[in-house]
């Protein structure tokens, strides 16, 4: 039992001595260990990781599994493979290599990788901070030459507190500019943003690593963006070194990154976030450029008011920007909106339009020729024409300058001299006359500043509130009210009365309309009893015409048979004593009553036409109407007339007979 006991314990020791001795390591296949060398020859002269078997930390770690070596030589430190989570970052800091240059701030990266440690060393990797990130998956890392900084926790071995204090900054510093997370531009909206940022914004990259910008410039110049070009090219910012050789510089960048996902060394580089630039429609948009190169001026001859110059160079480019959106970078320049729509300027305080362009200016202050003073009010309509907005922008930085330096002064100055030609009343009479005019004569002053002039409106003019001439203004105002009220009364009572006599136009005209059947019928009377008047004469004429033929022929008859010219005379003077009385009894009677009535009839009518004597009475006597009254007349002129032919009338007299005056 004793030997078996001996054995055992012979065992133990023995376990003992080779676990304590580091003569055989297990390596579990989800750790690595860091191999370090605790004595032996030679030792290390610079650096910490022994490249040649020195004392120290060997380059290579050992993988999964069993390990042997020299007893009580060798240290293995096992640690955990290194594991970057999906959608971050882990950065490299080395604690041996090559000293960084001056100016430098992150070590060049190494074709061989982190991941052959004597690889790294021998092609010159810097210590320090590292240019190199690592993306998503899974490393095995020497610990004891890089520590790698996650957003969980820091993969290295500990050296010493002050170490540990470096690096716990490098993180912080890394988390103030989360640069453990990728850049993500997603629809315009940067990834940890405030709620209310603005939409559609692009990234602006300033470089902490590379050469110095020149003393003249403030932002630097694009570089490596061919791609193409697979030694400069660095894919925004993400390839450093290609930066780097491309000639890229340190400092805010002109480049700028938009939509899209970017893997950038956060100690390289930090992005800023601005909106895009809107250029709304009816704007143009003027660009001045604070960088390029000094370009040629293309404002003209004779045009002394600094230089146009063309696109991408130093300056006010010629060509501006059309309605749009822009990722343009804000720091390398500005975009001057100019309105190409017309826009209009009121020189009155109580009004501001929405631009703001007028928001400083007041009405216009006059001294007419009757000694008023007078507050005119304008309105201003002004065009800009697009391929001039450059123009403009280079000759007086905005439009706001523009309307406070030029035209406020320019426009006031033009209507104060008007206002000493006018007097009060003239100039409030005239306001069209003087507003046309100003439309013409300012058009060519406008013009000198590259502006088109629409249009000028006149306000009326009026005196300042609580001002001895501002009363004195409003009573003149008042009495032409006053006066302009008389004339209108005047025109109104003018009016009225024409109206009236319209009405009664209308009525007598409506009269007659109404008994114009009573007047066709009197008329178509009349008419009747002339012609049957006249039928009666023409009867009587041919009745006195065959009584004188028969005469004619009788005493013919009797001139042949004659026995003496006794009896020829004596029968002659018979034959026309008969004809005599016959056209004396046509004369007579009836038939003589009729052609006086005839003839009389025709003379009155003739009486009322040539005299325009209404038949209508244009006043109903005794409430009969119109109808009514017309029948009593012609039933007068009826009877007058028929007295007038019976006084006519052979034997008969006007005057009563004595039976009818004795009756």
């Amino acid at each position: 039992m004793n030997w078996l006991i001996e054995v055992a314990v012979s065992v133990i020791a023995l376990g003992l001595m080779v676990y304590i001795s580091n003569a055989i390591v297990y390596i579990p296949n989800d750790r690595v260990g860091v191999v370090e060398r605790l004595w032996g020859a030679p030792s290390l002269k610079r650096g910490l990781i022994a490249l040649n078997a020195e004392v120290g930390y060997q380059p290579e770690v050992l993988r999964g599994g069993l390990h042997y070596f020299y007893p009580f030589q060798y240290r293995v430190h096992k640690v955990d493979l290194v594991t970057i989570p999906q959608g971050e970052i882990g950065y490299i800091f080395a604690r041996d290599g090559r000293e960084l240059s001056d100016g430098q701030a992150l070590g060049r990266n190494i074709e061989a990788g982190i991941e052959d440690t004597a690889g790294y060393l021998k092609a010159g990797g810097q210590k320090g901070p590292q240019r190199a990130i690592l993306r998503e998956g899974t490393y095995a890392i020497n610990v004891a030459q890089f520590a790698i900084i996650t957003a969980s926790r820091v993969h290295g071995l500990l050296l010493s507190e002050e170490e540990r204090g470096t690096i716990d900054q490098m993180g912080n510093v890394l988390r103030d500019r989360g640069g453990f997370s990728p850049v993500i531009i997603v629809g315009g909206h940067p990834k940890g943003a405030a709620e209310d940022a603005v939409n559609d914004m692009l990234g602006v990259v300033t470089v902490h690593d590379g050469p110095v910008l020149p003393p003249d410039e403030i932002v630097a110049p694009r570089v490596g963006q061919d791609p193409a070009n697979k030694a400069t090219f660095h894919n925004n910012f993400q390839n450093i070194d290609a930066f780097l050789r491309a000639g890229g510089n340190r400092g805010r960048q002109h480049q700028v990154l938009v939509e899209g996902t970017y893997y950038i060394n956060r100690l390289f580089a930090t992005v800023d976030f601005i909106p895009k630039t809107v250029v709304p429609v009816g704007f143009v948009g003027v660009v001045v450029s604070y960088i390029g190169k000094a370009g040629m001026d293309r404002s003209g001859e004779g045009y002394s008011h600094g230089e146009l110059v063309d696109s991408e160079c130093r300056g006010v480019w010629k060509e501006p920007l059309l309605p749009g959106k822009y990722a343009f970078n804000s720091y390398a320049g500005k975009i001057q909106l100019v309105p190409t729509t017309n826009f209009i300027l009121k020189w009155t305080p109580e009004v501001t339009n929405i631009h703001k362009f007028d928001e400083n200016l007041t009405e216009v202050s006059l001294i007419t020729k009757d000694a008023f003073e007078p507050l005119l009010p304008l309105s201003v309509v002004v065009h800009i024409d697009y391929r001039k907005a450059p123009l403009v922008v280079q000759r007086f930085g905005d439009i706001k300058r523009l309307v406070d330096q030029t035209l406020d002064p320019m426009v006031s100055a033009y209507f104060k001299n008007i206002g000493q030609t006018k007097t009060l009343i003239q100039l409030i009479q005239d306001r069209a006359e003087v507003q046309k005019l100003a439309g013409v004569e300012m058009m060519e002053r406008f013009a000198a500043y590259n502006l088109e002039l629409q249009e000028v409106l006149i306000g009326t003019p009026h005196g300042s509130a609580g001002d001895a001439s501002g009363a004195r203004i409003d009573t003149i105002l008042n009495q032409l009210r006053d006066r302009q009220v008389a004339i209108e009364q005047v025109a109104t009572y003018e009016l009225q009365e024409q109206s009236a006599m319209k009405e009664r136009s209308l009525r007598e005209a409506r009269a007659k309309t109404d008994i114009q059947a009573e007047l066709t019928n009197s008329v178509i009377h009349i008419e009747i009893k002339k012609n049957v008047g006249e039928a009666a004469v023409v009867e009587a004429n041919k009745r006195a015409e065959v009584i004188g033929i028969n005469a004619d022929a009788e005493r013919r008859r009797l001139t042949a048979e004659g026995d003496g010219k006794a009896s020829a005379v004596a029968a002659v003077g018979k034959a026309e004593a008969e004809a005599i009385q016959a056209k004396s009894q046509a004369l007579t009677g009836e038939g003589a009553r009729l052609q006086l009535i005839n003839t009389l009839g025709a003379q009155f009518a003739e009486a009322i036409r040539d005299g325009q004597i209404p038949i209508v009475p244009r006043i109903a006597l005794g409430g009969e109407s119109g109808g009514q009254g017309l029948s009593s007349l012609i039933q007068l002129a009826s009877s007058l007339l028929a007295d007038r032919v019976d006084a006519e009338l052979p034997g008969r007299s006007l005057e009563p007979s004595s039976t009818e005056a004795r009756g």
